[in-house]
């Protein structure tokens, strides 16, 4: 028995049969590489967002320490207890509109108002289009953005009024340090002096407005401990707290969301790619077959062969990673352009170690998997069965196989799991995408056996071209999986995007208001819905109370859970976050349904009461008889939960979390909130104009520019997604190449013998038009249905939208993505047509 080849002298022979181009494994380089390109530039561009805003959070946040709260002023022990921290800034947020000119010529533009002083910005400075570095704007004048200044029709030095203040245009916001840290704003931003909204009129009792205070530390404290701090000592105030480590919460959320899910994505596509790489090396190790039987009648053991072609495999493996890496880190510059709006921050270009192991790793394991079975055949058999491999194919044997396999897809699962925000989201996600490519398999294998049962056709072309889709050897399942997963991820894409917007168009218009107007007074109701009448005769008003108070404990009395004890907020209780929206009604609100308990009667004057979403409730386990906490202006407040109710949030309305009984918080400062619709045809500027010059202190947003807004993000997340989907569509073809590689033997000798039989170019080309055109056809059968399901469960199950897609146009993605698969096949499949009988003949 011959001694086993050591790990250098099995390198000396790997390497002379090794081209230095890699003939044979190119294959598996270009699965390989576009699987880890993908990877890698999705965690790289991830990566640098969020380093991006880690790095920036101190200039985001503006300061160390960001403290919020609701329509009051910070009282002079809280404000006390902040500079005792440092230097302190203070000013107000509030959403106002801005009118230029007069009359039927007005102009107007919702806008957020920022009120700052002499100490702002704390970190950085403001930076106008004209060059200038500013702070504070002089009195009388206004920092304004250029989308407000376009909207407005102003120019520098121009006047407009706000509330009942005239301001002049002072300058050009070309660069706001702190702008991420603002949150969302119903309007460009407005920059002026912090004594100015009292000024105006627009921070009287009541109204929507939001102090914001920041400090810079003077010493080195931990911004938790400070915020936490905070929280003992004012545990009613309803303080919303920011440290510079997480200064925009939502933002990191979404950032880190997407980019899981995109990863998800990318490791499905790597999949797919590997079935191209078991092909690839599959063909590869065909191509050998000699010089591993000569190998082996020379003594050389399995475990000889297997070390050879391991180091060859590998090296290959290495090559096309390190590749795929290159690429993903080198284009995350040019991805965050092409993203725009939709990333809160341009990111550079960033060399993130973990995202790029981690794209290393599922390489490296995918290679694992989908080798080990070729590579199983190639050790497992003897060599006068290698020599015969011509005349008798190889059985397959997967038996030595089972453990790297099953290793591989344990540890791609464990990484997978292990590096998840959400691990229960990546465990269905992978057990659904599992799923999916078992279903694919076995459809594959049903259509196989369906063609090789079906009639004998009579026209030659067609029987020869439907024989190759299940004859001996055939990758008839292989490529309806791996084709078929892409196809259908477009098909995905297409149906849940036409549905989404067909559902914006004809349900948007037809239930959302036209007009949302904030900060109405209360004692001038009637005046208000008079002006609506005398102008838009036919109108529809609602208007509700609204409060702004932020819930800080709930639970059975006795054992209430308070907010601030939280170590963390589960994702489906956002209502915990910060303050929220709360009203009172005397009657169950429009587009509510209650699902448990009694609504209280009109006038109740008893202990106070409060209804509840049932999905918070559900998420907190409240119970009917529990209480609820909230703070309101500095005061807590509790109510006893009464009822649980389904909410209609396809209303587009008014859709409060929490509904108090109105002897709860009606003796609270505030005003009202109202919603417009307008009739059919009508015109909306004269309305506009009317509300704005009649209550200057309130704000009237159209609903129709915020619509816009959100389907050009809703386009860029589509484009986000396609492109990553894109990747399992050209896995699927690179798997369609290896197929062909890997029968290109058995292909070019039957090629050769039909010409020898008389079969001309012209009449071969037909046939491979034929057999491609029938695998086209049969993945049209596959990707349609599949890719329409998961859409529809997408958006009437997930969404909860009408199912209304666009046929023409997912077809038209379907019927690009086969002809796109038919050139490539067509492509790859010519070389068999110039081959030369007698060359191939003497060859055999």
């Amino acid at each position: 028995m011959s001694a086993a080849l050591t790990w250098p002298a099995a390198w000396r022979i790997a390497r002379r049969d090794l081209s230095a181009r890699f003939k044979g494994l190119r294959l598996l380089l270009v699965c390989l590489f576009l699987g880890v390109a993908a990877l890698s530039a999705i965690g790289t561009l991830t990566g640098s967002i969020e380093r991006e805003l880690a790095s920036r959070g101190r200039a985001i946040l503006g300061g160390d320490l960001a403290v919020e709260v609701w329509q009051r002023d910070l009282v002079a022990n809280e404000y006390a207890a902040l500079d005792a921290l440092g230097t302190v800034s203070t000013g107000t947020r509030l959403q106002a509109m801005a009118v230029a000119g007069s009359g039927a010529d007005a102009l107007t533009a919702p806008v957020q108002l920022k009120a700052v002083d002499d100490k702002w910005p704390l970190i950085g400075r403001l930076r106008l289009a004209d060059g200038r570095t500013v702070g504070a704007p002089p009195p009388g004048s206004a920092w304004l953005a250029q989308g407000a200044l376009e909207r407005l029709g102003l120019k520098l030095g121009d006047s407009f009024m706000i509330g009942s203040a005239r301001l002049r245009v002072g300058g050009v916001i070309a660069d706001e340090p702190d702008r991420l840290g603002e949150g969302f704003a119903w309007g460009p931003p407005l920059i002026v002096r912090a004594e100015f909204p009292a000024a105006a009129g627009l921070v009287a009792p009541g109204s929507q407005f939001r102090t914001r205070a920041r400090v810079a530390f003077d010493r080195a404290y931990d911004p938790d401990a400070a915020a936490a701090g905070l929280k003992r000592r004012f545990p009613t105030a309803g303080f919303e707290l920011t440290t510079r480590d997480r200064a925009t919460p939502g933002t990191d959320r979404f950032v880190s969301r997407m980019g899981e899910f995109l990863v998800l994505i990318g490791l499905s596509a790597l999949v797919i790619a590997g079935i191209g790489i078991g092909l690839g090396v599959a063909s590869y190790l065909d191509a050998r077959r000699a010089s591993i039987a000569t190998l082996k009648v020379l003594g050389a053991t399995s475990g000889d062969i297997a070390r050879i072609t391991l180091l060859q495999v590998g090296t290959a493996a290495l090559v096309a990673i390190a590749a795929g890496l290159a690429v993903g880190l080198l284009v995350t510059p040019l991805l965050g352009r092409a993203l725009g709006s939709l990333l809160p921050v341009t990111p550079g270009l960033v060399f993130d170690a973990p995202a790029l192991m981690r794209a290393a790793a599922y390489g490296l394991l995918i290679a694992l998997v989908f080798t080990a079975p070729p590579l199983a055949r190639a050790r497992a058999f003897p060599a006068m069965a290698l020599m015969r491999a011509r005349v008798s194919p190889l059985g397959a044997s997967w038996r030595t196989a089972y453990l790297p396999v099953g290793l591989g897809l344990a540890a791609i699962a464990g990484l997978a799991l292990a590096t998840a925000a959400q691990p229960r989201v990546t465990f269905f996600f992978l057990g659904g995408a599992a799923g999916a490519l078992a279903l694919l398999a076995g459809l594959g294998w049903l259509l196989q056996q369906g063609v090789a049962r079906l009639p004998r056709v009579r026209r030659p072309l067609l029987r020869a071209a439907l024989a190759n889709l299940h004859r001996p050897g055939a990758q008839t399942g292989a490529l309806v999986t791996a084709l078929g997963f892409g196809l259908s991820s477009f098909v995905v894409l297409a149906a849940v995007q036409s549905s989404l917007d067909a559902n914006i168009a004809a349900r948007v218009p037809q239930r959302a208001p036209d007009f949302f107007v904030l900060d109405v007074p209360k004692d001038r109701a009637g005046e208000f819905r008079a002006a609506i009448d005398q102008t838009v005769p036919g109108a529809q008003v609602r208007i509700v109370p609204n409060l702004r108070g932020a819930i800080l404990a709930y639970g059975p009395p006795g054992g209430m859970t308070r907010v601030a004890d939280l170590k963390a907020i589960p994702d489906d209780a956002w209502p915990l976050r910060g303050e929220r929206g709360l009203t009172y009604a005397d009657a169950v609100p429009e587009g509510n349904s209650l699902t448990a308990g009694k609504w209280w009667p009109a006038g109740h004057t008893g202990p106070p009461l409060v209804s509840i979403d049932e999905r918070l409730a559900d998420v907190l386990d409240l119970k009917l008889g529990d209480r609820l906490s909230v703070s309101l202006l500095g005061v807590e407040r509790t109510a006893t939960i009464a009822s649980f109710r389904r909410i209609d949030w396809d209303s587009l309305g008014f859709n409060y979390v929490l509904v108090f009984s109105p002897n709860t918080l009606a003796d609270a400062p505030h005003n009202l909130a109202a919603t417009i619709d307008l009739p059919p045809g009508r015109e909306r500027a004269g309305l506009l104009r009317r509300l704005v010059q009649a209550f200057p202190a309130s704000s009237v947003i159209e609903i129709g520019s915020v619509l816009k807004d959100a389907r050009v993000l809703l386009t860029q997340m589509s484009l986000a997604i396609l492109a990553a989907a894109s990747v399992a569509v050209l896995a699927g073809i690179a798997v369609l190449l290896g197929a062909i590689a890997a029968a290109r033997a058995a292909r070019t000798y039957d090629t050769v013998i039909l010409r020898v039989l008389g079969a001309s170019r012209g009449q071969l080309l037909r046939l491979l038009l034929g057999e491609y055109g029938v695998l086209a056809g049969l993945l049209a059968l596959v990707a349609l249905p599949l890719g329409s399901a998961i859409g529809w469960l997408i958006v009437v199950k997930w969404f909860g939208f009408e199912w209304l897609p666009n046929w023409a146009e997912i077809l038209a993605v379907l019927a690009a993505g086969l002809i796109l698969v038919l050139t490539f096949a067509l492509g790859a499949s010519l070389p068999l047509l110039r081959a030369r009988p007698a060359r191939v003949l003497r060859e055999l």
